[in-house]
């Protein structure tokens, strides 16, 4: 029989009447008459409203960000959206806190509450015009948060991060298909070699938005556009971040002319180098394989039973086919 102690927990659903009683009043929004839990994603979404306004509170899973992590992501926020750029931007508290630290039964989670990106996500593809002025504004993005500075430390984008620590994470999956990771594992070393040389320095080393996809967007009917979940940013490559892009775009099915119009309206800002042009695929396939180790970790929390024989053909097959010369083609 287990002793009456408190048992360990990895992850909590916190009360939407508790957040309301204890935690809303601390942001000057008017009285609450809706919280919801939304979603569970890397972080848990409550919806809010108020008599005159919506917004949505993202409570951080423990043991994924940290309070660095998370400083640094809200404080990108606000200094976006002082200088004109559509995000969703985070709230202070009365006291002036653009996060706030919850005990929760697994650990600390870090609460912040946004206002809501007016709009919805688009139907279906982008259209061209949605796409066109997506580009242009990750771009202008790209250029306004050259100056930015903060005190807490991110995670670069880095290839020891997005390539080296992501094969760790997906190794263990893949124990009994030893050909498979063989395989893994050379393709990683060859991204690596491939991507060595491309420098550190502004306009190809940016603070990248780091999950820019039609998902985390919201287009209102005249097509203004308010980015949104900036949950995995940080110094990157910029080059990177078009791949990332791309390989969602591909993996979602937008099409080819859609994907074309963001890169040539990211490119009337900022255009990219040559090399930079050249470095897309192998991007994508370390966008890819980054995404992949995101989802066998997010699945700790969400349902294991999903990490079946078929999630790592599909996984397998859309690398491959990220190789190929044809790779834009599908």
């Amino acid at each position: 029989m287990l002793t009456q102690v408190s048992f360990p927990v990895s992850y909590s659903t916190l009360d939407c009447a508790a957040l309301r009683r204890q935690l809303l009043p601390m942001f000057r929004i008017g009285p609450v008459v809706r919280c919801e839990f939304w979603n569970r994603g890397l972080s848990d979404i409550y919806l809010v409203e108020t008599l005159s306004a919506k917004y949505v509170l993202r409570i951080s899973h423990a043991h994924w960000r940290s309070k660095a992590d998370i400083d640094f992501e809200v404080e990108l926020l606000d200094y976006l959206r002082q200088r004109g750029m559509p995000v969703a931007v985070p709230l202070r508290t009365r006291n002036g806190e653009l996060s706030v630290e919850i005990f929760a039964p697994e650990g600390l989670r870090y609460a912040s509450l946004f206002t809501y990106a007016q709009g919805r996500v688009p139907v279906g593809d982008l259209s061209l015009e949605q796409s066109k002025k997506l580009g242009e504004t990750i771009a202008k993005m790209h250029r306004t948060a050259k100056d930015f500075q903060c005190a807490a430390q991110r995670q670069p984008l880095s290839l020891e991060y997005l390539l080296d620590e992501s094969l760790g994470v997906i190794e263990p999956h893949l124990r009994f298909r030893s050909e498979d990771l063989a395989y893994l594992r050379r393709l990683v070393a060859d991204i690596k070699d491939s991507l060595a040389d491309l420098p550190k320095t502004f306009p190809h080393w940016v603070i990248c938005w780091g999950d820019p996809h039609s998902g985390n967007v919201h287009f209102t009917e005249d097509d203004q556009l308010t980015l949104f979940d900036f949950d995995q940013c940080g110094y990157g490559w910029r080059a990177f971040e078009v791949a990332k892009f791309l390989q969602i775009s591909m993996r979602t099915g937008i099409a080819r002319k859609v994907r074309d119009a963001f890169l040539d309206a990211y490119q009337s800002i900022l255009p990219l180098t040559q090399q930079e042009i050249e470095s897309l695929q192998p991007f994508t396939q370390t966008a890819h394989i980054w995404s992949w180790s995101i989802s066998l970790e997010a699945a700790k929390v969400h349902s294991g039973s999903r990490l079946d024989e078929k999630f790592f053909i599909s996984r397998l097959q859309q690398l491959k086919m990220f190789q190929t010369a044809q790779w834009q083609l599908f």
